[in-house]
């Protein structure tokens, strides 16, 4: 037995802090509980009331004379500390805290909050909240509204967990207004000991729960727990499928990075590479988040990415095709049996191929056999119907239709029934039968989308993992060398070296202190080169014009010596110049970045993406946190924009991913093995074709001193 059972199917309950007053909030969450029908025994505890609503009420939960599995705390914090230290000595098996006044406003709440929470945690009892709305479970076994919204959605098989106790209530008005059910519902606040890792724990085994939303402020773990531990909810045999909206995304931080990384690794970045390792699905509206849920509720999925549309008005039919290339889908060829069914059934003046416009004046059978034939053809692996109200429309006899159909049917059925009043029976029929209904098709293309991309998850290729070598020992005596001597900038000569201690490969080099220097550097190495400023002042060396490229000759080396110096001068004239680097020419390449940050709450974070001087306009890059291993590389290099021109463009060949892989996969063990390293740019890495490898030609690499 789980002991988040005590929370979401006590038996026995007691309000502590119940009123007699009713709008405060000990009361109504008491009468919430009474009227939403608790399939429980249920105790008010308030010393100075003889009764509350009818029902005796206790001086304290330790004269309660049986025993009690839930306490709902609904007091200031000095006195829910003592009514916890009562609910332990009581036996009580789950507690939660709604009233506010603790962590979230600091001070000796705050304080208060972890004595509760050490308290719990001491005697096994699991905490909700504190500043919470409560929990729901609307099974008929149970019929529990613990929490101080009126509404008691109806039994589903979707699951919420969120953060905001505010937002819970109008979530569950926005539910009601669209039919759809939940299967638990829990407000966890603070999240002093309860946070989202354990509930998505909790309902993964919840044979009622096929979907979980989630409204996140913030995560509470470590970020590779967290990722380990969900991923293995949302794969294999049996998966959850985990929809997210996540607020209070901040880049203000990453302002003062001095990497291209660091400048590029703004929080939002970086929960966007936790949902994707961990197969969340996220959205940016909580009408989105409805979307998602409906369709994956439904629990069909397509197997492939080809949808056939069917419309009973031109302009939708195009406004669904648009959203549906876009969402990552494509419109499904009809085989020419199919066009020929199709044909028996449509006027002339229909449209046969995909979209199929049924014509205005569609009726319910016209719907019925268009829908029946574009399911039977092999090419399609969804559906998506739309209707819009004309003077001729039977919204609820189509309804009817694709509900029978739906019912025999393994492939998904989305629907758009544009507009309210007139399509509304419809509407609530579709519901009620658990077939998504949109009001719009872009809202039904988008969410079938988000249905292919959890497929696409589920079944994602899972190679083997490279097995590399790597010399931490060398590595860690150059590291430590420059925290020794109180330097927290590597030069590029021992930043490379670094990386060849993890399989990159780096261009000779050697540092000029003046312009004969640099000429016999040039000549020893090869023509041609590239010569580059060095000042631990200046990181950027571009911007500062401190960089030139393509040197085929001594004269040209010279001039370019010169040249550096006076662009370094004019660009920071406190500059400290340690000399210029003369470099061999890279071959050419695709030119990416990779690089290294280090946030203060989820640690290190690879970045990849397209490189050069263009990559903080175009920010195409993609961030992931550990664990990072091949597979989770090889999707982050598929996940940007990009990603087509390293396929092979034009008559191109093909770029060296696979080298790409390796050496993401091998940054990721660098930290893992220097945690000093506080930021790290590799820009450009030069990718050559398949099976060249690829080249540094340029790093920063910054430590951490403390």
């Amino acid at each position: 037995m789980d002991k988040l059972d005590a929370i979401f199917s006590p038996e026995t309950i007691a309000v502590i802090g119940t009123s007699t007053q009713k709008g405060k909030v000990g009361h109504d969450i008491f009468a919430n509980i009474l009227s939403g029908g608790f399939a429980g025994t249920l105790y008010p505890v308030n010393p100075k009331a003889k009764s509350v609503l009818s029902v005796k009420c206790y001086t304290s939960i330790s004269a309660i004379p049986d025993p009690i599995d839930l306490a709902m705390i609904i007091l200031p914090p000095k006195v829910a500390l003592l009514s916890v230290k009562e609910c332990i000595a009581k036996g009580v098996k789950g507690i939660v805290i709604v009233s506010a006044g603790f962590k979230e406003i600091g001070g000796q709440g705050a304080l208060i909050e972890v004595e509760i929470n050490n308290l719990c945690r001491a005697a096994g009892v699991r905490l909700v909240g504190p500043n919470c709305l409560g929990v729901i479970n609307p099974s008929k076994k149970v019929r529990l509204n613990a929490s101080f919204s009126k509404r008691m959605p109806i039994p589903g098989n979707v699951s919420f967990i969120s953060q905001s106790g505010a937002l819970c209530t109008a979530v569950l008005d926005f539910a009601a207004d669209k039919g759809f059910g939940f299967s638990k519902f829990i407000s966890i606040g603070n999240k002093a000991d309860v946070d989202e890792l354990d509930l998505l724990k909790y309902y993964h085994k919840d044979p009622d729960t096929h979907v979980v939303m989630i409204y996140l402020e913030e995560i509470s773990r470590n970020a590779e727990e967290f990722i380990k531990t969900v991923r293995e909810i949302t794969s294999g045999t049996n998966p959850t499928h985990v929809i997210a909206i996540k607020s209070g995304s901040s880049d203000a931080g990453a302002a003062a990075a001095a990497s291209h990384t660091g400048a590029l690794a703004g929080s939002d970045s970086l929960y966007d590479a936790i949902f994707s390792q961990a197969g969340i699905l996220r959205c940016n509206t909580v009408n989105q988040l409805f979307d998602y849920a409906q369709a994956y509720a439904a629990n069909k999925y397509p197997t492939g990415d080809r949808v056939a549309i069917v419309t009973n008005a031109g302009g939708p039919g195009i406004i669904a095709t648009d959203m549906s290339e876009q969402s990552g889908l494509r419109l499904a060829q009809f085989s020419e049996d199919t066009i020929k069914e199709l044909r028996k059934h449509l006027p002339l003046t229909a449209n046969f191929h995909n979209p199929v416009d049924v014509i205005g004046d569609a009726a319910k059978d016209r719907y019925e056999n268009t829908l029946a034939t574009v399911l039977s053809d092999r090419g399609v692996d969804a559906v998506l119907i739309i209707l819009t109200p004309q003077s001729m429309t039977d919204a609820i006899g189509t309804a009817e239709a694709i509900v029978n159909i739906a019912r025999n049917s393994i492939k998904p059925i989305v629907c758009s029934f544009m507009g309210v009043v007139d399509v509304s029976d419809g509407v609530k029929l579709l519901q009620k039968n658990r077939i998504p209904v949109y009001q719009f098709p872009e809202s039904a293309a988008r969410s079938l989308g988000a249905l292919r991309e959890g497929m696409k998850w589920l079944f994602r290729k899972l190679l083997p993992q490279y097995e590399l070598k790597y010399d931490k020992e060398k590595a860690n005596e150059i590291i430590q060398k420059y925290l020794a001597e109180g330097k927290t900038t590597l030069g590029e000569i021992d930043g490379c070296e670094i990386l060849k201690c993890y399989g990159f490969n780096t261009l000779k080099m050697k540092l000029a202190k003046t312009k004969d220097e640099a000429v016999d550097i040039a000549e020893k190495i090869g023509y041609p080169v590239v010569m580059k400023i060095v000042s631990s002042l200046i990181l950027h060396k571009t911007d500062a014009g401190g960089v030139v490229v393509g040197l085929k000759d001594a004269r040209g080396v010279g001039l370019a010596f010169d040249q550096i110096f006076e662009s370094a001068k004019d660009y920071n004239p406190d500059a400290v110049i340690d000399g210029v680097l003369v470099q061999q020419m890279a071959p050419k390449g695709k030119e990416v970045i990779l690089g290294i940050t280090n946030d203060p709450v989820f640690g290190h974070a690879v970045m990849f993406g397209l490189g050069g001087i263009f990559v903080e306009v175009y920010k195409d890059v993609a961030f992931r946190l550990g664990p990072v291993g091949r597979n989770v590389a090889r999707r982050m290099i598929k996940s940007i924009n990009g990603y087509p021109i390293f396929k092979g463009l034009r008559g191109e060949k093909a770029s060296d991913i696979e080298a790409v892989e390796k050496h993401i996969v091998s940054l990721k063990a660098m930290t893992d093995q220097h945690p000093m390293i506080k930021e790290l740019d590799i820009n450009p890495l030069f990718v050559h074709e398949e099976g060249q490898g690829a080249t540094v030609a340029d790093i920063i690499i910054k430590l951490d001193s403390a």
